[in-house]
């Protein structure tokens, strides 16, 4: 079995990863089957524009997790505050939206 890196994933966690053809997606896991080393994955963004919303099944190896910790620009944090609202995460949203708001207005950290 070769999934270490992955075997920490939990179910609402962010992931990017490779479609069949080399596509870039991200989404978030909706489940795990550690057995058959299968990620079913509800698509938020894709190089396939198709399949945003769509939930579906990859090998746990195409995944890994995305970061959340690197440092985002105004651009970045915009970006990801639509992927908030077409998901419906609202506290990701509110977290989002803080940084934003820190972003603009420094001194009322």
């Amino acid at each position: 079995m070769n999934f270490d890196k992955n075997t920490f994933l939990h179910i609402g966690d962010w992931v990017k990863g490779k479609l069949m053809n080399g596509e870039l997606m991200i989404g978030f896991v909706e489940d795990l089957d550690v057995l058959e080393e299968q990620v079913t994955v509800t698509v938020a963004v894709s190089d396939i524009d198709q399949l945003a919303g769509q939930t579906i099944r990859l090998p746990l190896r195409a995944v890994e997790p995305a970061s959340t910790t690197q440092t985002k620009d105004r651009g970045q944090l915009l970006f990801l505050i639509d992927l908030a609202l077409a998901t419906g995460d609202k506290e990701w949203f509110d977290e989002l939206s803080a940084e934003l708001n820190n972003l603009k207005n420094p001194q009322l950290k």
